[in-house]
């Protein structure tokens, strides 16, 4: 598959390429820059407006194979000459980094950047005063430049991206540590995690709620009135939140979710993409057994295509709360085994037709808790 290049990589590349063309004079086409990977990325120049005192060009976003929402975007940057260089002289050059429109800007703590400060993160900030300043020490220019990045369609995008529930708003971020985009990143969204965590822990919170996916989100809204701000969505990686989450010194974690997700924790299970394994009729029907139900009824939920067929087939045999609160205990139990009892975990189980399954003995106090 196919590799891309970050927004920080495009924003480093641009800034480049007007820096040289404020100072030379002369139009710029193409740029190379070396990416904190080691990879030489080799830009073409858009977008170009040359101005007396400031040059303003882009770089189009190209993410690879990866499904990246900004691929296609315009990445601008414009250089200017800041007022106080044509005052006065200076010993060698520097660099002002900061957004523009399209850029969003840091409105809550536990980020990379501080409250105030344009999402733009450290890695990038460092390749573009690199890249420019490589630019100005070859033209021995010895002054001040301001650098400002933006993307037109940065508003617009940042609602398909995680930063308005992390506090960034206006815009989307300029990211990437490496410079390099690998298709379909599961590090990136683990990184997501991580930082949606951070900022949980940085607020003050002693409790993290967790949820597979938006479905959970909005139950815990509708069942419980939770803040979807407040709640961390995990995707599949349950096992690596669970260690994050250690990791970061919360006291506990609740997690809630669909009996269609969480039915694979129950056997163990802590990453729960089908690609990795699909186990869930297996495991519900030995549960099934467990608490009581035939071979005849196993065999059964077995063969039905999902959980929420299983769970009518096991309420018309009287046995959904029996099994329900067997499968919840398993939950617990793997999830305490990753844990290493390290911190007080709690599980809600629901599903569409029936509401709660099940829930964890503490998990209405650890969610009052987090209420308050």
């Amino acid at each position: 598959m196919r590799k891309g290049f970050t927004t920080g990589s495009c924003s480093a590349a641009a800034a480049k390429a007007a820096a040289y063309m404020l100072l030379t004079g002369q139009e710029k086409l193409n740029i190379e820059i070396e990416t904190p990977a080691g990879v030489m990325f080799a830009a073409k120049i858009v977008d170009i407006i040359r101005e007396e005192r400031q040059v303003t060009c882009a770089v189009i976003k190209d993410g690879g194979d990866d499904p990246d929402v900004t691929t296609g975007a315009h990445v601008t940057a414009t250089v200017s000459i800041a007022e106080d260089t044509l005052e006065q002289s200076f010993n060698e050059p520097s660099v002002f980094i900061d957004g523009g429109v399209g850029v969003g800007r840091v409105t809550l703590p536990g980020l990379d950047q501080p409250v105030g400060n344009a999402a733009i993160n450290s890695v990038p900030r460092e390749m573009i005063e690199k890249e420019v300043m490589e630019v100005c020490k070859l033209l021995d220019f010895n002054g001040k430049l301001n650098v400002v990045i933006s993307v037109p369609e940065g508003v617009e995008l940042a609602s398909k991206t995680f930063n308005p529930r992390l506090g960034i708003t206006d815009g989307i971020s300029i990211l990437g540590t490496t410079g390099i985009v690998e298709p379909m990143s599961n590090k990136a969204i683990i990184d997501t995690i991580n930082v949606e965590l951070s900022q949980k822990k940085a607020l003050g919170f002693k409790y993290a709620a967790v949820t597979p996916g938006n479905y959970g989100l909005k139950f815990m809204k509708d069942t419980f009135d939770y803040d979807l701000e407040a709640s961390v969505k995990c995707s599949n990686f349950i096992g690596e939140t669970v260690d994050r989450v250690i990791e970061l010194g919360f006291e506990g974690m609740i997690i809630t979710g669909h009996i269609g997700k969480l039915i694979k924790v129950a056997g163990g299970i802590m990453n729960t993409h089908s690609h990795e394994a699909d186990a869930r009729m297996e495991i519900l029907a030995s549960q099934v057994v467990r608490a009581g139900g035939d071979t005849d009824l196993a065999r059964k939920v077995l063969d039905c295509l999902n959980t929420e067929e299983a769970l009518n087939l096991i309420k018309e045999a009287h046995l959904l709360k029996q099994t329900m609160d067997i499968v919840l205990e398993k939950i617990v139990f793997y999830l305490n085994f990753r844990a290493g009892s390290k911190i007080k975990i709690e599980c809600i189980l629901y599903s569409n037709e029936f509401g709660i399954l099940a829930q964890s003995h503490g998990a209405l106090n650890m969610l009052k808790c987090l209420h308050e």
